[in-house]
C-alpha cells in the first residue's frame, strides 16, 4: 500500500505540473520542453547552491543584524545551529552533502536583540584535514586522498593500524542536544562532541563506546521533560548485532552512585533488540519514544557489516555498505519500557524514512499511532552527491527521488481490534490507516496520508513528545513546486495545512518554541534559520513566524563575511530567568 500511495502521489503531481506554467530563473514564463535538452529546467525555482556553499570564515565575535518587523518580548533564548559548513579541504572537494564539515550557528535573543555566530566544531578529522589540505579519512560518500609521502608499503600498514574509531570519521554535523546544561553535536559515529554554547568553541569529544557498549547511535536521541537521555545505538553480542536503547539519567541512580558522576558514567542499556538480518543491521537515524513504549523501525535500508570491514581496505566511501532490500518488509517494533521485552513486531511495506514526526499512545491505550515522513526506497541519499544537486535541474526524475511523504501507521496493541484491509479503490487522500492479521498471524499495517506536501525535517510542540499530539512543522521537500524554500504546518486531525514562502529564501528546520501564556497546542512562535539565494550568497536571517497562523511576525538579517551555507538540524533553549517566568505563569 506505501508503494501504492506514492505511484498515486507522482501521478497526482505531475498532472498537476502538466496543467500549471512556471517561471524559470530568470522569471520568464515558460513550459517544460524535454525535446530541448540543452534547454530543459525541470526545476526552474530550486537553487539546489544553497547546500553546496563553502563556509570560509567563522563570526566569532556576535555580530548584530537589521530588523524587520518585531520580535516577541517574552522571546529570550539560544538558537543553535548545526549541518554542513565546508565541502572543501584545500584544492579537493567532497563528494557528498553528509562530509561536508560540520558547521555551528548561533542565534542569541534578548530585549528584542538578536546577534549572530558561527564557529566550525573542532572535530579531529577537521584537524586533520586542515593540517594536511587533503581529504585524510573516508566520509560517507568520499574517499580519502592518500598521502603522497608515504610509500606503498607504508600504505598498506596504515590499513591494518588499529585505532579506536575503527577509522571511522568523527565529523558531527548533523544534529546538536542538551545533557543537562551541556550541549553536544551529534552524527551517527559514536563521537560527539561537547560545545560552549556562548562562544560555539569546541570543548571535548566524548566517545559514547567508552561509556555503554554500543559502536554506534542514532542522530536524533529524545530528551524528556526531567531531562533524561534516550537513544538506541548497535550493539555487537555473541548473538549478533542488536539495537540496543541507552538511558543517560539525568539524576543519580538510587545506587549509591556519587552525584558528580556525569550522564555517561551513569548510562545504561535499559531495552535491546536482535537484528533481522544477522550480518545486515537496518540503517537507523532515529526512533521513536511513548509514555509506555520504545519503537524501533527496521527499514530495508541495513549496513553491511562485511562491506564495512573491507572498505577501509579498499578506500571506499562507507555508502558502499549500504544494502536495499528491495523485497524486504519494513519491520515496526514496539519495546515496553518497563520491562525492555519485545511486545509486539508489525509488518509495513518497503520504505525509508530519516525522521519520525511523533507517536503516541491513543487514549484507551489500544494503539500507537507513529507518524513518519517516508520515502519510497533510499535513493534520496544519492540525490544529495554533489554532482547530483548540481545537475539536478536536467534530471527529470530527481523530484520522484526526493518525494518525501507524511504517512501515518496506527499500530493496535490488543488482540481485540478489526481487522481492516485497505481500500485499493479509494483514492489516496481518502486511504485510513488499518491493520489486519495474515493467515500466519503476522500483523500487517498501512498507513495513511497525511498530507500530500513534501515534509522533511518535522518538529512539533515539545511538550507533546510521546503524546496526542495535532500540529507538526516541517520545510519542503519537494523540488519541483513553486517555491521549494517552504516553510510547512500540517494539522493533523483537520488534515489541513498551512504554508509560508519567500521568494528567494530558504529556511532551515523550524523549531517550535511554546508562548509563555499558552493555552493550546500551536500558542507560540516558529524560529527557522533562513538563508537567501544567488546574489544574496553572504546573507542569513532569523525568521520569526506566528505558529497559529504562519504569518511572519518578525526577522533579523545578518550580513556575514562569506558565504552561508544551509543547517540542518537545532535546538533552542529558554534564558534561566524566562524559563522561570514561564514555569509560574503555567502554574498560575
Amino acid at each position: 500500500m506505501t508503494r501504492e500511495i506514492f505511484r498515486e502521489v507522482d501521478d497526482f503531481c505531475r498532472k498537476e505540473k502538466s496543467s500549471h506554467h512556471w517561471a524559470d530563473n530568470n522569471n520568464r514564463e515558460g513550459t517544460f520542453d524535454s525535446d530541448c535538452d540543452d534547454e530543459v529546467d525541470y526545476y526552474p525555482n530550486c537553487d539546489p547552491s544553497v547546500w553546496m556553499r563553502s563556509c570560509d570564515e567563522e563570526v566569532i565575535t556576535p555580530m548584530s543584524g537589521e530588523l524587520r518587523g518585531v520580535i516577541p518580548e517574552w522571546l529570550c533564548g539560544t538558537l543553535l545551529r548545526n549541518g554542513p559548513g565546508s565541502l572543501k579541504v584545500g584544492d579537493y572537494q567532497f563528494d557528498h552533502l553528509f562530509d561536508s564539515s560540520a558547521l555551528l550557528h548561533r542565534f542569541h535573543i534578548s530585549g528584542g536583540r538578536v546577534t549572530y555566530q558561527r564557529r566550525f566544531v573542532q572535530t579531529d578529522v577537521f584537524k586533520r584535514n586542515h593540517q594536511a589540505k587533503r581529504i585524510v579519512l573516508t566520509e560517507f560518500g568520499t574517499k580519502s586522498v592518500p598521502d603522497p609521502c608515504q610509500t606503498i608499503f607504508q600504505r598498506i600498514a596504515a590499513v591494518f593500524n588499529p585505532d579506536p574509531g575503527w577509522g571511522l570519521s568523527d565529523n558531527s554535523m548533523i544534529s546538536v542536544y542538551p545533557f543537562g546544561d551541556q550541549y553536544y553535536t551529534f552524527a551517527e559515529a559514536p563521537f560527539i562532541h561537547r560545545i560552549d554554547a556562548e562562544t560555539l568553541e569546541t570543548k571535548d569529544r566524548i566517545c559514547v563506546s567508552d561509556y555503554i557498549g554500543v559502536v554506534n547511535h542514532t542522530s536524533h536521541p529524545h530528551v524528556t521533560d526531567d531531562g533524561t537521555v534516550y537513544n538506541v545505538g548497535l550493539s555487537i553480542t555473541a548473538m549478533g548485532p542488536a539495537y540496543s536503547v541507552v538511558c543517560f539519567p539525568s539524576v543519580p541512580c538510587d545506587t549509591g552512585s556519587s552525584n558528580d558522576k556525569s550522564m555517561f558514567d551513569r548510562a545504561s542499556i535499559v531495552a535491546s533488540l536482535p537484528a533481522r538480518w544477522k550480518l545486515n543491521p537496518s540503517y537507523m537515524h532515529t526512533f521513536g519514544i511513548t509514555e509506555n513504549y520504545f519503537i524501533i523501525i527496521e527499514q530495508p535500508l541495513a549496513v553491511s557489516m562485511v562491506t564495512m570491514m573491507t572498505s577501509k581496505l579498499k578506500n571506499e566511501p562507507l555508502n558502499s555498505a549500504l544494502k536495499w532490500h528491495d523485497n524486504d518488509n519494513t519491520l515496526i517494533h514496539v519495546i515496553s519500557r518497563e520491562t525492555g521485552a519485545l511486545e509486539r513486531t508489525f509488518i509495513a511495506a518497503a520504505l525509508f524514512y530519516l525522521h519520525i514526526i511523533n507517536q503516541y499512545e491513543t487514549d484507551k491505550g489500544d494503539s500507537i499511532v507513529i507518524d513518519i515522513c517516508c520515502y519510497r526506497n533510499a535513493k534520496m541519499l544519492d540525490c544529495m552527491y554533489v554532482d547530483a544537486m548540481r545537475n539536478m535541474h536536467k534530471n527529470p526524475d530527481y523530484s520522484k527521488l526526493f518525494r518525501a511523504r507524511p504517512l501515518r501507521f496506527v499500530l493496535p496493541m490488543t488482540d481485540k481490534f478489526t481487522d481492516i484491509k485497505p481500500d485499493a479503490k479509494a483514492n489516496i487522500f481518502e486511504r485510513i490507516a488499518c491493520a489486519r492479521r495474515r493467515g500466519d498471524g503476522a500483523l500487517l499495517v498501512n498507513p495513511e496520508l497525511i498530507c500530500n506536501l513534501g515534509c522533511e525535517t518535522p518538529r512539533h510542540n515539545p511538550k507533546y513528545l510521546g503524546k496526542k499530539y495535532r500540529y507538526f512543522y516541517a520545510i519542503s521537500s519537494d523540488v519541483d513546486i513553486k517555491n521549494p524554500g517552504t516553510i510547512i504546518k500540517v494539522d493533523t486531525v483537520k488534515r489541513s495545512s498551512l504554508t509560508w514562502s519567500e521568494d528567494g529564501l530558504y529556511p532551515s528546520e523550524p523549531i517550535f518554541v511554546a508562548h509563555p501564556k499558552a493555552q493550546n497546542e500551536d500558542d507560540g512562535i516558529i524560529l527557522s534559520a533562513a538563508i537567501y539565494g544567488k546574489g544574496r550568497e553572504c546573507d542569513i536571517c532569523l525568521l520569526i513566524l506566528e505558529a497559529k497562523s504562519m504569518i511572519e511576525i518578525g526577522r533579523v538579517t545578518f550580513h556575514t563575511p562569506g558565504a552561508v551555507p544551509k543547517c540542518l538540524h537545532g535546538w533552542f533553549t529558554l534564558e534561566a530567568s524566562q524559563k522561570n517566568k514561564n514555569d509560574d505563569n503555567n502554574n498560575i
